[in-house]
């Protein structure tokens, strides 16, 4: 252990560290995307229950109508498929339905405090690269599902999750009050986190802790303790109707459903900023037509808008929402869209991020210490955080360092894995200072 005497925990973290690496590597290669984690959710919950946690899952961790951004039926269908395949097992996979894959596991641990560390499972959709050169593909851990990729470091947050429940599970004896670890889905695209945070993943909760690998934390021993600025967002798929016509004999008869859509791509990004904040827009696909001589009827685009606080996102939905009105009816069309992804803005507690910066300063070898620090991007934890902030409770973000391939959700990701121990023993050694018996 690197430093801080806490003697109990040197063999539980030293057994738990020796297997991170494996768990990481495993997920790796068997990446699944957002509702779709049947087989990374059953073979977590399969350990944590032999290591005594009661589990809640499916529906009851998982409010249904809350879910956005849900595969069909076919690709949920075709994704337990693979994961019995893999080797979930079945009655977990059962239980899990149509991408119910979110969990959260309870060690009880008599009267104190109640403190929860959160996960997130899914991978991006991403085409792993096969270059020589890749450390994945070099090593024999690139992922083995076309069009998947853990890109952005989620294959190591829960393989920290796994050697954090061990960990704990080893020194319950040492521990206090309730610690709670919540596996999320569909963190990509900020899906997961309001469902599981209306079942009620986070009520109750005194202490919440997140993070992340890498991102603001680019080398190797920073830890940035507390996160500030998460960007509000929502994310949606718009769909654009007009009428098919022959494209040379009556073009004169058709609604151009194509054209609709690119008007509206090139006036969202003319979206005046507010002087209240840092905004953004982006639209990120745009398809549509039948065929090279046809009018076409339909277009379909993918858009997000991004604010620094939840209500400059909303300025930026409002005003989106107009240009695509205006756009649809210019070209005698007509839209609707669906709301496929949201998260409000937040920030850490400024006093948890102390009690982190403590906590690490006594662990010690970290080469720099950042209390907080902006994100600058959107991260659902945002929700689960602002629920515990809402009942008085504490709530912080973490950015572990670690150098990395590339950069995140870029297809050669990859990460230094002695991250992965630094971000274990930090937990652990969190867990110890606010919910152990020795204080």
């Amino acid at each position: 252990m690197a430093g801080g005497s806490l003697s109990f925990l040197d063999e539980a973290l030293a057994s738990a560290s020796a297997r991170l690496t494996g768990w990481r590597r495993d997920l790796h290669r068997f990446p699944e995307a957002g509702w779709t984690e049947f087989r990374t959710a059953a073979l977590a919950i399969a350990r944590l229950r032999e290591w005594g946690f009661t589990i809640r899952m499916g529906k009851a961790a998982c409010v249904p109508e809350k879910r956005m951004g849900v595969p069909s039926p076919f690709a949920l269908a075709a994704a337990r498929e693979r994961a019995l395949a893999e080797g979930a097992d079945p009655e977990l996979v059962a239980r899990m339905g149509e991408g119910y894959t979110g969990f959260w596991a309870d060690l009880d641990c008599g009267p104190g405090p109640s403190l929860a560390f959160r996960f997130d499972m899914d991978c991006n959709e991403v085409a792993e690269s096969g270059a020589a050169e890749h450390r994945p593909r070099r090593e024999g851990f690139g992922s083995l599902h076309p069009g998947l990729m853990h890109a952005c470091g989620h294959d190591g947050h829960v393989a920290v999750g796994l050697g954090l429940a061990a960990v704990l599970a080893a020194i319950r004896p040492h521990l206090r009050g309730r610690l709670r670890l919540v596996f999320q889905p569909a963190e990509e695209g900020a899906r997961g986190a309001l469902p599981m945070t209306e079942a009620g993943a986070v009520d109750g909760v005194d202490a919440l802790f997140g993070f992340h690998i890498g991102f603001r934390a680019g080398e190797s021993g920073t830890l940035i303790c507390g996160t500030e600025g998460f960007l509000a967002t929502t994310k949606r798929d718009v769909t654009f109707a007009g009428a098919a016509a022959h494209a040379g004999a009556a073009p004169e008869e058709g609604r151009d459903a194509l054209l609709a859509a690119c008007a509206a791509t090139l006036n969202l990004h003319a979206i005046a900023r507010s002087g209240k904040g840092a905004t953004r827009i982006a639209v990120g696909r745009l398809e549509g037509g039948e065929a090279r001589n046809v009018v076409p009827a339909s277009a379909r685009l993918a858009m997000e808008t991004r604010g620094e606080t939840t209500a400059l996102d909303a300025y930026m939905v409002a005003e989106s929402e107009r240009i695509l009105r205006a756009a649809a009816d210019m070209w005698g069309c007509s839209c609707a869209w669906t709301t496929v992804g949201s998260s409000g803005g937040g920030s850490s507690s400024p006093e948890l991020a102390r009690t982190v910066a403590e906590v690490a300063a006594e662990m010690g070898g970290w080469n720099a210490l950042i209390e907080r620090d902006a994100f600058g991007a959107t991260e659902d934890f945002a929700c689960l955080m602002r629920r515990v902030q809402d009942a008085g409770g504490l709530a912080t973000y973490m950015q572990v360092g670690t150098e990395r391939a590339a950069g995140h959700h870029s297809d050669r990701f990859d990460f230094d894995e002695a991250c992965l121990g630094r971000a274990l023993e930090l937990l652990a050694r969190l867990a110890c200072r606010l919910a152990g018996r020795d204080g």
